[in-house]
């Protein structure tokens, strides 16, 4: 329910997995009193037959500075002051009583607060009656004829039922009969005058598609919570429970003749529905037996004069209709005697006390415990309701507090889908229940959100149906009807009593006379009657037997007429059948023929897509060939590309390292040629020869008696390119005097393709310990190359050796002169730089990173002399 005043609309969250139950909302109805005086204030308006209009009345005007505000609210259906029991049974209860019938259980309360016409509504008054005598009407007149004998089904504590035979339950009666003060109800009593009204329902209303098949019974019982205890009323206590003694400590006095009702305790029953453990149920067979059981409940439930209302509830009241189903047997007879065949549907009639403000009640004492009691319950209620829609509306799972409150704790199956739930909203119209009434819509607005799970269909037993009026037809037990012969003794006045308790009696026998005389001049008038009547009716039969002849005579006529044409007809069938037979034959041969084609077209086809099968497989194994040889030729065209181009650069560069040999030995002779003999010649340096003769190596003149050199940086014999210097990160820094330097050179820790890229020649230093324990320094180079994959490959071509060894071997520590010693004494330095050629070739593909290990990988060639 929605108020039409602008609302900010909520996301509902579908829950996963919802589908697969249905589910129906909680129907909300609205029933609005009529006034009690005409000149009352109202604050109240029906707008149409779903909304009704809150207005604020003028009072509350100024306490709320002159804010006026009005508030519409929706309902499933809105029912005037003008609304009529029957109007709102038939649309409220029903369905419900429909339901029942049909195995169903179902819950119907009213709410609202103190005044608002929901006792009322329940029950009625005195040629109105209410929703439940009406239920109880519906309920009878649809399993009236179907009921079974009383005790066949037999209440047990656990919330079911058990069944009994006819025998056991003939012997149950007569033992109960025999009882002085027997607790069922008896059917033949008269109607209490008090509620004879109330039960005179003149409309008569039935369920449809009733089950003839089985028999019912139905079972009642009455209870109130009252301060959040649960009271049986149709207990048998000796108590006046509208007049309690109570004493000042508002406790009962301590008396014989009274004894306080037992609360009663909420059991869970195998099915893990709740129930009232030790309720009593009454079995009754008809509509005023059972409001008679209800009415003597009532007088016992807990009312008061309050300051709004002369007869106010004091408690919750719950009457409950337990409607029991069992099959009749496959030869309809008698009661399937199966328990788990039993089909028990339940309907709870549920009168809420009203809510209530104690400052308008001016409730004290009981009066106004009572009324918290009352409030607190109610709000577990609305509680219960605001969680349930939480829950189903944003997928929460919060715990309901369904045990906060025996009214919500004994309901809760109701709501968790063990039937459907309707509530009725009364509300009064009168001003001075504004804020009352604004929190009764407040709650309907809540509970009309709330969703229900639908009830599930019972199974069906499985026996033939119409057995009960087939057993009849055979002239099985036809039921509790009366003979013609009881009818007509029934019309007979009563005999007198024929007692003489006095000689000197002299009435007894003429008032027997007198009435014998009376039975004896009705018998003769009955047999005069019969008389006539049986003279009237052989009449009829005698017209009756003449127009019967006459109609077998035209029957007969048009018989004979049919039979001719049937003849004809049979003649023209017999020729349609030979010509039949005929076409089916011709048929047959056709559909023969028809399936060898279809056979051979079949067999064709299979083999026609064998052999495009065998020929798609062949393509493909073609093209996988012809892919794997394109595959195999292209890498093994670029495999010998490789190897050829290895060996061209293998090649050159031995021929460069021969050319550079002869050029050193050339040089040398000519040293040894042009150099003087008296002087002892210097070996020269390589670095001098390199610079001399080529660009990779001069060798300068040697120079005797040579000053110490300054200390320089030793370049490299390619410094015309641009180099990749990679230098490791663990390196150590030597103190030798002569030191690589390659200018213009991109210097990093660790190769990578970005600085390949860019350079044509690399060198890596390499350091590691000699035999003697000295660091031996040496320079990897190699030429940088473009691979087709798109990455770059090294292929090292030279190695340099530096290392530093002690004076005391007779070697240098570099190629260049070191300074006289301080004693005059000069020391001899020898220069054991070595250089070795290398042909391997490592290639850098994209995204990789040459370390400082490839070393390891170099070939040398030749080693120099």
């Amino acid at each position: 329910m929605k108020p039409a005043r602008t609302k900010t609309p909520r996301k509902l969250l579908v829950k996963k997995g919802s589908q697969t139950s249905l589910k129906d909302p909680v129907g909300v109805y609205c029933r609005v009193r009529p006034l009690s005086l005409p000149d009352q204030e109202c604050c109240i308006e029906v707008i149409n037959n779903t909304t009704v209009q809150l207005h604020t009345p003028e009072g509350y005007r100024l306490n709320r500075n002159g804010d006026y505000k009005e508030t519409q609210y929706s309902f499933k259906q809105v029912f005037g002051t003008h609304t009529t029991q029957k109007e709102l049974f038939d649309v409220v209860a029903n369905p419900l009583v429909d339901d029942l019938i049909h195995g169903k259980n179902g819950l119907l309360f009213t709410y609202g607060v103190t005044g608002s016409g929901k006792t009322h509504t329940m029950t009625g008054s005195p040629g109105e009656g209410g929703l439940l005598p009406r239920c109880l009407d519906m309920i009878f007149n649809s399993i009236g004829t179907f009921q079974a004998k009383r005790y066949v089904f037999k209440s047990n504590d656990r919330n079911s039922m058990d069944i009994q035979c006819e025998v056991d339950a003939l012997l149950e009666r007569q033992k109960r009969e025999a009882m002085p003060n027997p607790k069922t109800p008896s059917g033949k009593r008269q109607v209490d005058p008090e509620f004879a009204d109330m039960i005179n329902v003149q409309e008569f209303c039935k369920a449809e598609e009733v089950d003839e098949d089985s028999v019912y019974g139905v079972f009642v019982s009455y209870i109130e919570i009252y301060n959040n205890y649960i009271y049986d009323l149709l207990e048998e206590v000796l108590f006046d429970p509208i007049k309690p003694k109570w004493n000042s400590c508002s406790t009962p006095m301590r008396s014989t003749e009274f004894v306080p009702p037992q609360s009663k305790l909420l059991r869970e029953d195998k099915n893990h529905n709740m129930y009232v453990a030790g309720c009593t149920e009454v079995e009754v067979k008809s509509t005023e037996e059972a409001f008679e059981v209800f009415w003597r409940g009532q007088k016992k439930r807990r009312i008061a004069n309050t300051h709004l209302n002369r007869e106010s509830s004091r408690s919750h009241s719950v009457f409950n209709i337990k409607l029991v189903q069992a099959p009749l047997d496959a030869d309809g007879d008698n009661v399937l005697q199966e328990k788990e065949q039993i089909t028990i549907s339940q309907l709870s009639l549920v009168d809420l006390a009203g809510s209530e403000r104690t400052n308008r009640t001016k409730a004290e004492g009981n009066r106004l415990r009572e009324a918290g009691n009352i409030n607190q319950s109610l709000m577990t209620l609305r509680t219960c309701m605001e969680v349930l829609r939480e829950n189903q509306m944003y997928g929460t799972n919060k715990m309901v507090p369904y045990r906060d409150s025996k009214l919500t704790h004994l309901f809760k199956n109701y709501f968790d889908g063990e039937g459907k739930v309707r509530m009725i909203v009364c509300v009064n119209p009168k001003a001075e229940d504004y804020e009352e009434s604004l929190q009764v819509m407040r709650f309907a607005e809540v509970t009309q959100e709330v969703e229900v799970a639908r009830p599930v269909d019972r199974a069906i037993c499985g026996l033939t149906p119409g057995r009960r009026y087939r057993n009849q037809a055979r002239g099985g037990p036809v039921g509790d009807e009366p003979l013609v012969t009881e009818v007509v003794l029934q019309s007979f006045p009563p005999l007198p009593s024929c007692e003489l308790l006095d000689i000197n009696d002299e009435q007894t026998l003429p008032r027997l006379i007198e009435a014998l005389e009376k039975r004896h001049h009705l018998r003769q008038m009955m047999i005069e009657e019969f008389h006539k009547q049986s003279i009237t009716f052989k009449a009829l039969l005698q017209e009756f037997d003449n127009a019967v002849l006459n109609k077998e005579n035209y029957i007969q006529g048009k018989l004979n007429e049919k039979e001719k044409v049937i003849s004809g007809q049979k003649l023209e069938i017999e020729r349609l059948e030979k010509k039949n037979k005929t076409l089916e034959y011709k048929i047959e041969i056709l559909e023969k023929t028809t399936t060898i084609y279809e056979e051979d077209k079949r067999t064709l086809q299979q083999e026609l897509e064998a052999q495009n099968q065998k020929l798609q497989r062949q393509f493909s194994d073609k093209r996988r060939l012809e892919a794997r040889l394109q595959g195999m030729v292209t890498e093994t065209t670029m495999k010998w590309e490789k190897e050829c181009e290895r060996r061209v650069a293998a090649k050159q560069l031995e021929m460069q390292n021969k050319l550079w040999v002869k050029d050193e030995k050339l040089k040398q002779l000519k040293a040894i040629v042009t150099e003087p003999k008296a002087e002892k010649p210097e070996r020269p340096s390589r670095e001098r020869d390199r610079e001399k003769v080529t660009q990779r190596a001069v060798s300068p003149s040697p120079v005797p008696n040579a000053p110490p050199i300054r200390l320089r940086h030793r370049r490299s014999r390619s410094a015309g390119d641009r180099w990749v210097d990679h230098k490791p990160a663990s390196n150590v820094q030597t103190e030798t005097v002569m030191q690589p330097h390659v200018p213009h050179a991109i210097t990093v820790s660790v190769a990578n393709e970005k600085a390949l890229a860019k350079c044509e020649k690399y060198m890596l230093t390499h350091q590691e310990l000699a035999s003697d324990g000295e660091i031996e320094t040496k320079l990897i180079k190699g030429d940088v190359y473009k691979t087709r994959g798109g990455g770059q490959s090294v292929q090292f071509t030279d190695i340099e050796t530096l290392k530093q060894e002690s004076p005391t071997g007779r070697k240098r520590r570099s190629s260049s002169a070191a300074p006289a010693q301080p004693d005059g004494t000069e020391s001899e330095w020898t220069d054991v730089e070595t250089r070795v050629g290398c042909s391997v070739a490592v290639e850098m593909r994209a995204g990789s990173q040459l370390g400082p290990g490839y070393q390891h990988h170099a070939q040398p060639k030749r080693k120099k002399p």
